[in-house]
């Protein structure tokens, strides 16, 4: 049984394209699809915020000039399509899946509403929030943080390449240390790589606890929603 009704997953878009990290990566998504139909099986409602690394990193990766703002909403876009892309994948699995949007995009998707998402959720929906949080100047960990607050999610988890904290880069360094709890103050102190401070910060101002996962193995996620001490809990 899950110790959680209902969670916020927060995915990169790099991990959506696989090992290069770029496009789609049709097993990762159709092993992430499966997954995700998994936890939903035993009951939890989800809502999930891509991001869009995949397609776009910001105005600084572009080869010239670009302002942040033209530069934040094309990242927007991007995790639009990886909305879409993934809510694709869930439906062909038989997955009930609704995508709404921190942007404008009537023809594709719903625009955020507390309300409607809430609707969703009780008709056994997964519902992904593409477009950030519609603003620039903010990351897609922000608003991973905001939509799991708006919708009152228990945990918002960060799906990872990595099984959870360390004090420095484990795929780096052979004695790096992993974290198995840690405090928020902790984190923004040590500066720990969970998600950017906006982000922790707005999360320990509401006290919603933040979980660090391993995607890429078979049952990590579905173990830590379990209650099993693997990952990294962050609250």
């Amino acid at each position: 049984m899950a110790t959680y009704k209902r969670v916020l997953l927060k995915l990169s878009g790099e991990y959506l394209g696989g090992k290069i990290g770029h496009g789609y990566d049709p097993k990762t998504v159709d092993s992430l699809a499966e997954k995700i139909k998994k936890i939903h099986e035993m009951g939890l409602e989800i809502g999930i915020v891509p991001g869009g690394g995949n397609f776009f990193r910001g105005a600084q990766g572009a080869s010239f000039p670009m302002d942040r703002v033209k530069g934040d909403q094309i990242g927007m876009l991007a995790t639009m399509m990886n909305a879409l892309y993934l809510a694709e994948a869930l439906k062909a699995k038989g997955v009930k899946t609704q995508v709404m949007a921190g942007i404008r995009v009537p023809q594709a998707a719903d625009d955020f509403s507390k309300v409607q998402a809430l609707k969703y959720f009780k008709d056994g929906q997964v519902v992904i929030f593409g477009g950030g949080t519609g603003n620039p100047y903010f990351s897609t960990d922000t608003a991973a943080v905001l939509r799991g607050l708006e919708i009152d999610a228990e945990i918002v988890i960060k799906g990872t390449k990595v099984d959870g904290v360390y004090d420095k880069d484990p795929m780096k360094h052979d004695d790096a240390v992993k974290y198995t709890n840690l405090t928020f103050s902790e984190v923004l102190a040590q500066d720990l790589k969970v998600m950017d401070q906006a982000a922790i910060a707005l999360a320990k101002e509401n006290n919603l606890a933040i979980g660090v996962v391993d995607l890429t193995s078979d049952d990590g996620l579905l173990d830590f929603l379990k209650g099993k001490e693997i990952g990294t809990k962050v609250g």
